[in-house]
């Protein structure tokens, strides 16, 4: 037998039926990489996409129903790729599957709903999410107009009726979305929309759902017997199957690494319902790799390499990341990150071990590029935010400096932390002095930490951190299931900087919250003096400053420290002048992901936004740039500004202006090394 038939096989659920199935049904959920790794099983859609090849065409399957593919939500971040791509990149790959139907998934949405509306219409299969409702579009209209249900027909004329589910508990992690949603019950929403669908004529009711395997069983508890046939959950990254109140419910594993065969029979002793038999499949090393797939793995990190180079921003002083600092003293690169970090989840303080800074370098005051983030900033975890005893944190930050003088990673960088240390006390007592707000540490106070996942792991002896789940005392609020990159914080921080050239898709959510973390970070107003530009830690122990650099001349409209947000100053004029969020039209170099990207990152269909505006016509979009540049080159003009302005010109020549504030973040006397 060929590996397609016999490798990475196992039988999850038998139901000794021996006829020809009813119906062919395949299942995945929660994928991010589209290449394979390198523990098995190793997954990458290529081997992925074999498979279910297989499925679909193999002549042992002549004169069976087409299988059916049911997603189970999160594809669109997070990985390397979604940082640049902002999840379009999957659409492909989604839709090269086959799949038929998909529920939302809490990182489908990571990028704002005006996003995953715009991915979601470039899907050649509907997206569901039936009880997160949004009254903005609407009275009882789901969260970016997804639909409640679909009506699936099989090739031999079977109905499948399929509702899409979420639970409570991931709405409350993302900070992208529109305010005012409506979270209905899961089973309260079942018992309405099942026997809906039961009228219209399916026979057998499945749930997609992006909820934890207990959610997923509470909702089967709940449902009258019968109800639904199978749940097809997704949000857990492992395989599983149970059943709970007569109904199958199955999660099939993570990152195209497994896929569950299920074949569906009719009670043959005259009872209604469907007995299943589900094959869980693993993709390994030893499946081939079908050939198109690989050439579209090829071509998406072709793009990305190009991609890599674009501008996102600039720095106006240099941004120390070299390993020496970072990993035994206070860097200004850290205490930018940490702040953002901080308000990026509203925390109480931020803690970064120093080795997350991997880029060993300073980075010169100028451009800074995607791929100085992503090289800085390589690592997939998360930022979580967890609920922690002040002793917890004390102990972490003692752990940091435990190691000197090694240049050890754990070495921590803060926000709204002061801390002093003497590194040449004994190892577990060298801090002296410990204040989170200002005030001494409440060893037992309840604080809110936002940091890296994998310190929420206990890793390199931050086990004060641990979280419950992993065996440790520490809450979870935001667990690295439900966190963002670093790197993605940090892009979207640079776009939430730009007058001109923002994200097409850059919603009102965003903006409201890119809102309250500027007005954190830089205070109420954004035109402020140097002085008070810097992070609003509570405590300045006396430091000597090494960035001596003068203030830069600024006018009414522009600033030089962390950066500003065009919300908070009146530049509405400006950006609708050439801002792509009206047309999605560039008119800039910087890092504005226009859809001029190669075939892999774009789609034929028509792009529609959140707010349903029609796409516009290649014409009125030429028409639009041409009209933006005059625009842009007559305020140039105005400005004084000359074309050599920081060497930035686009291949005609014509000078591409930078579109956001230079950041310049400070030393401030965070961490203070004390000499016995």
């Amino acid at each position: 037998m060929s590996p397609l038939e016999s490798d990475g096989i196992s039988v999850t659920y038998d139901s000794q039926c021996t006829r020809i199935p009813d119906l062919r049904l395949l299942h995945y959920n929660d994928v991010y990489h589209v290449e394979a790794g390198s523990a098995e099983p190793i997954g990458g859609t290529p081997r992925f996409q074999s498979l279910v090849n297989f499925y679909r065409s193999d002549p042992r399957f002549a004169g069976q129903p087409d299988a059916l593919t049911f997603f189970s939500g999160d594809a669109f971040n997070p990985s390397l790729e979604s940082t640049v791509t902002k999840g379009k990149h999957m659409v492909p790959f989604l839709n090269k599957v086959g799949t038929d139907v998909a529920c939302v998934g809490n990182h489908d949405l990571d990028f704002g709903v005006a996003q995953f509306r715009h991915l979601a219409g470039q899907c050649h299969f509907p997206w569901l999410l039936a009880n997160v409702l949004d009254p903005a579009l609407g009275d009882d209209v789901p969260i970016a107009n997804c639909r409640k249900t679909c009506m699936l027909t099989s090739s031999n004329g079977i109905k499948v009726g399929v509702i899409g589910l979420g639970e409570r508990e991931w709405l409350g992690t993302i900070n992208s979305l529109p305010p005012d949603l409506i979270y209905k019950s899961a089973s309260e929403t079942a018992k309405i929309l099942a026997p809906q669908l039961r009228e219209q004529g399916a026979e057998l009711v499945v749930v997609v759902s992006h909820q934890r395997e207990p959610n997923d069983n509470k909702l089967a508890n709940n449902l009258p017997a019968g109800l639904v046939d199978i749940i097809l959950g997704g949000h857990d990254h492992y395989y599983a199957h149970s059943v709970v109140n007569g109904t199958h419910i199955l999660r099939s594993g993570t990152d195209f690494k497994q896929l569950s065969y299920i074949e569906a029979f009719r009670k043959s002793d005259g009872a209604s319902g469907w007995d299943f038999t589900i094959t869980r499949r693993d993709v390994t090393r030893s499946l081939p790799e079908e050939a198109s797939t690989v050439a579209l793995v090829e071509r998406l990190t072709s793009s990305l390499r190009a991609k890599l180079e674009k501008p996102v921003g600039y720095t106006v002083t240099p941004l120390d990341g070299r390993f020496s600092t970072v990993r035994q003293r206070e860097s200004n690169l850290g205490n930018f990150v940490c702040d953002l970090m901080r308000f990026y989840y509203a925390a109480d303080c931020a803690m970064m071990a120093g080795g997350t800074i991997r880029g060993d370098q300073i980075y010169p005051p100028g451009i800074l590029r995607l791929k100085d983030l992503l090289n800085c900033f390589p690592f997939e975890d998360p930022v979580v935010l967890l609920r922690a005893r002040g002793q917890a944190v004390l102990d972490a930050l003692e752990n940091g400096v435990s190691q000197l003088p090694a240049l050890e990673g754990r070495f921590t960088q803060v926000s709204n932390i002061s801390f002093g240390f003497k590194p040449d006390a004994p190892s577990g007592s060298r801090i002296t002095f410990a204040r989170i707000g200002g005030k001494p540490i409440d060893l037992q106070k309840n604080y809110v930490l936002a940091t890296r996942g994998y310190m929420g792991r206990g890793k390199d002896g931050f086990s004060s951190l641990l979280v419950k789940s992993e065996g440790g005392e520490v809450e979870e609020l935001v667990c690295e299931e439900n966190g963002v990159l670093i790197s993605t914080i940090l892009r979207q921080y640079f776009m939430s900087l730009k007058v001109l050239g923002k994200w097409g898709r850059w919603s009102a959510s965003l903006h409201r919250h890119w809102g309250s973390v500027h007005r954190n970070l830089h205070g109420e107003g954004w035109l402020k003096p140097p002085s008070a530009a810097v992070s609003p830690v509570s405590e300045k122990a006396p430091v000597h400053r090494f960035d001596s650099r003068p203030a830069l001349k600024r006018t009414s409209r522009s600033t030089h420290y962390y950066g500003r947000f065009p919300e908070e100053a009146d530049l509405d004029a400006v950006s609708l002048t050439a801002s792509t969020n009206d047309s999605g039209t560039n008119t800039d170099e910087m890092d504005s992901d226009s859809d001029d990207d190669p075939d892999i990152l774009t789609s034929p269909r028509s792009r529609i936004n959140y707010v349903t505006q029609p796409a516009r016509s290649s014409a009125d979009e030429d028409y639009r740039l041409q009209l933006a540049r005059r625009v842009v080159r007559k305020w140039m003009r105005h400005a004084g500004l000359q074309p050599n302005y920081l060497n930035m010109t686009d291949g005609e020549g014509e000078f591409t202006p930078p579109w956001t504030s230079g950041i310049s973040p400070q030393l401030e006397g965070r961490i203070v090394i004390e000499v016995s």
